[in-house]
């Protein structure tokens, strides 16, 4: 393993992929901070100690909840591969400065992703980004591809 840390594109992919895995870790606390704030609960274990009548007014969906929850499932769509993309990718041995272009350029949409849709911005303040990381990640699958690629 302290082989593989002396590889420099290797570390810097290490650093980002934790920043955007962490960040989508968080997403589980603040999608529970929003359901108590909202008092909008899932499940009726969340709710066994109330009333009948409070259970009825607390087992509902809330919009605020469902979008922190959608911003959630896509991050699993995006943060997962590319994970799995970069860690393929930094093995390709690219240039330092382009390797962490493309994670930096990452984890940045990922972040302005993240809060575009958790304030509610305009749909392009959450689409661009979500356009560019993509690109990014299919740009490091193009490098895998053709790195690798053995017909």
């Amino acid at each position: 393993m302290a082989d593989l840390m002396e590889n420099e594109v290797l570390r810097a992919f290490a650093t980002y992929a934790a920043i955007v895995i962490v960040k989508m870790m968080l997403m589980g606390p603040i999608t529970a901070y929003f359901r108590v704030t909202r008092g909008a609960f899932a499940h009726e274990e969340d709710v066994a100690r109330k009333s009948a009548e409070e259970k009825k007014k607390l087992l509902r969906t809330d919009p605020e909840v469902e979008r922190v929850r959608r911003c959630h499932l896509n991050d699993l769509e995006n943060i997962v591969p590319f994970v799995v993309v970069g860690l393929l990718y930094a093995l390709t041995r690219p240039e330092l400065s382009t390797a962490l272009l493309h994670f930096r350029i990452f984890a940045g949409t990922r972040i302005v992703h993240t809060i575009a849709y958790i304030l509610v911005l305009p749909h392009f303040c959450r689409g661009l980004p979500y356009i560019l990381g993509m690109l990014v990640t299919l740009s490091m699958v193009y490098r895998v591809l053709s790195t690798a690629l053995i017909l």
